[in-house]
């Protein structure tokens, strides 16, 4: 009997909830900060030919490193190499198909009546997976070799049981390793809840309508996407934007991109983009993917689920060896970086196609602090987090201030949560005034965090972009202001750090300032109702210099 489209949607609800629940509980038992507080974590489903039915709400980026995994998995292990109980791990950019080694996944096969029928699977970022810097995420490093443990896809357990010797072998290779083993067991828990609720879904769907519902949930993502492309007008657009550096000596790194509208169909030509660099700011294939697919979703289509439908109306073309598909044995640690700006790319593309939705370039970076040292109670730390900055005004409102931006949708973790696990203090958490681009709308602003270690040297690096490159404006707005990362020392003398310090020695009485990139502005700034301007300088978020300077229609 055929699923009626009630019957679909019913179906599709149950499948996201399990997705949902299953990114809560590995929320909710995690043992560290970035995860437990900052939520760099996700969670799908899978139907067994390898194609993702559902992904959880969470981060766009980590469908980059689960897209390929079932795939992979069952070239190396096939169906008779699978069975219950079995859970794999994976976290290699190449091997793996995956993105970068932090970023580590964990799929487990669902079998209902001696037949598999479904995978789950999450992904989660550890704080740590070794390498030639506490965080793994340091600029500096120029091979994935340096960047820590590489893990192709194998089994962590088998029939229900860890494999001891992989866990050890995993743990051995990483910085804090009793916070990686809670962290992996939390995991492990969220995806046999969802094997659990899977089973229980399955006592009221039987294994033909699983089929058949999955099916129709992806051809229905797929006619919603060419529904959508067909409203674009057919075309070819182009445009480049740059990244400031690679932190090994290659500057001003240009981001190429030539899109094809034709009906229902979209191709993202990259074939002017830079060769891969020495620096850890290559991307995978993968990434490149889900940037595309992040990109071309908000702007068409916001409100569609995430899945494998969204793949057959698209194309994409990357020369193998570029930045924007990087290949072995290339670094790949702040490929975030560098998917933000493909992002960038394709909004300034599209802009001339599609005004009214394109934003101005929000901070365009995903600003990294790693944190190491250790504390007076004698105990190793590693910490991670990313912070926000500016979102891109828009046709019709100002930019976001201080929040994540496109594919990172992770929180800034709060001072109290911080202070709380961690020796330092937080000095200044504030936004930065001025740092938005003036405009008919203006940009969000930029965020500073100001460092301090408690009564110990702390160990501190860091990744930024925009940093030399302002965020751009759009259709007559201002230029957002660019990031800075700063060390102070215990007399107030200040140092300015590259964009992607490494390895920098914080002592007692010094401290590290973080400021992020604001962003761009929409529309002359002549245009901005008086009303608003007079509300930006009242609220303390720009100053009358900026005022004056920038819409000069004002007393």
């Amino acid at each position: 009997m055929r699923l009626s489209p009630i019957d679909v949607e019913l179906l599709r609800n149950a499948l996201g909830g399990i997705a949902e629940e299953a990114y809560l509980a590995l929320m909710k038992s995690a043992y560290s900060t970035n995860i437990k507080e900052r939520r760099d974590h996700s969670a799908a489903l899978f139907d067994v030919s390898g194609r993702i039915v559902v992904q959880g709400e969470s981060l766009p980026l980590h469908l980059a490193s689960m897209l390929g995994l079932v795939d992979v998995i069952l070239s190396r292990h096939g169906r008779d190499g699978i069975g219950p109980g079995d859970m794999f791990i994976s976290n290699d950019p190449f091997v793996g198909r995956g993105s970068h080694l932090p970023d580590v996944a964990l799929m487990a096969p669902v079998f209902h009546e001696g037949e598999l029928v479904l995978f789950v699977a999450n992904i989660a970022h550890h704080a740590d997976m070794g390498g030639m810097a506490p965080g793994s995420m340091a600029g500096g490093m120029s091979e994935v070799y340096q960047e820590g443990l590489r893990i192709p896809p194998i089994k962590l357990l088998e029939g229900g049981a860890i494999v001891s010797d992989v866990l050890d072998l995993i743990l051995l290779n990483v910085r804090v390793p009793e916070e990686r083993r809670g962290d992996y067991m939390a995991q492990i828990a969220a995806n046999r809840l969802a094997q659990r609720r899977c089973g229980e879904l399955l006592e009221r769907w039987s294994k033909q309508d699983l089929e058949q519902g999955t099916q129709a949930i992806i051809e229905a993502v797929e006619r919603r996407m060419r529904a959508a492309i067909s409203d674009l007008p057919d075309g070819e657009y182009g445009f480049t934007d740059y990244l400031d550096d690679d932190g090994l000596g290659s500057e001003r790194i240009p981001i190429a991109v030539r899109i094809v509208v034709n009906g229902d169909e979209i191709l993202f030509d990259f074939a002017g983009s830079s060769p891969q660099v020495r620096g850890n700011i290559n991307v995978s294939y993968a990434g490149l993917q889900a940037a595309v697919f992040f990109a071309l979703k908000v702007l068409i289509d916001p409100d569609s689920p995430s899945n494998h439908g969204m793949l057959a109306p698209i194309g994409i073309e990357a020369p193998p060896g570029t930045i924007v598909n990087a290949v072995f044995p290339a670094a790949t640690a702040a490929r975030a970086q560098t998917c933000q700006r493909i992002v960038d790319v394709i909004f300034g593309a599209l802009a001339r196609a599609i005004p009214q939705r394109i934003m101005a370039a929000g901070n365009g970076a995903n600003t990294t602090a790693s944190f190491s040292g250790t504390g007076p109670d004698g105990r190793y730390y590693v910490y991670l987090e990313t912070i926000g900055g500016g979102i891109g005004a828009r046709s019709y409102t100002d930019g976001a201030d201080g929040v994540q931006a496109h594919l990172t949708n992770t929180s800034n973790l709060p001072v109290e949560a911080l202070e709380n696990e961690y020796p330092l203090m937080i000095e200044r958490y504030e936004l930065v005034e001025d740092s938005g681009g003036a405009g008919r709308w203006r940009g969000g602003l930029g965020l500073r965090r100001v460092y301090r270690p408690l009564d110990h040297t702390m160990t501190f690096s860091g990744q930024g972009e925009r940093v030399a490159i302002r965020p751009w404006g759009l259709f007559g707005g201002g230029d957002g202001a660019t990031g800075s990362f700063g060390h102070t020392g215990a007399g107030g003398e200040r140092q300015e750090l590259p964009g992607k310090p490494s390895s920098v020695e914080v002592g007692a009485g010094e401290s590290v300032t973080v400021t992020t990139p604001g962003a761009g502005g929409y529309g002359a700034a002549v245009q901005r109702e008086p009303a608003r301007v007079d509300a930006d300088l009242r609220s303390g978020k720009f100053t009358r210099e900026f005022v004056d300077n920038f819409y000069q229609n004002e007393d």
